[in-house]
């Protein structure tokens, strides 16, 4: 995987509610805040786990990949394009999420914040 000038992006404002998100955040990132709903599978465990993204993804929909600003994530993204799934990164990441005001929740469901 390599980080190219090729990937397709998305802003975080036009993200819909029923969006499918894959955060690849590592897991004390993932613990401190996350999107509600999004699949965790950090970076470092996705090539071993990929089969929990085709199981969990739409059929005909696409995968937003998110991490904390936007360079791990679109490394995921050129991955996933390869294999043939439309996939898109989120530019800006979680920080980017966060800023304009997106829940960021725990796994228990209170507020969390981006590390």
């Amino acid at each position: 995987m390599h980080f190219g000038s090729g990937v397709p992006t998305v802003e975080v404002a036009d993200l819909k509610d029923d969006d499918f998100l894959l955060d690849v955040r590592e897991a004390d990132e993932w613990q401190a805040g996350h999107a509600e709903g999004a699949l965790h599978i950090p970076i470092s465990e996705f090539v071993a786990r990929y089969g929990e993204l085709t199981e969990a993804a739409p059929q005909d929909g696409r995968v937003h990949v998110i991490c904390r600003s936007g360079g791990r994530s679109a490394q995921v993204t050129m991955y996933l394009v390869q294999q043939g799934i439309d996939a898109v990164n989120i530019d800006g990441g979680m920080q980017a999420w966060a800023a304009v005001g997106r829940p960021v929740v725990t796994d228990e469901g209170k507020q969390g914040f981006v590390l």
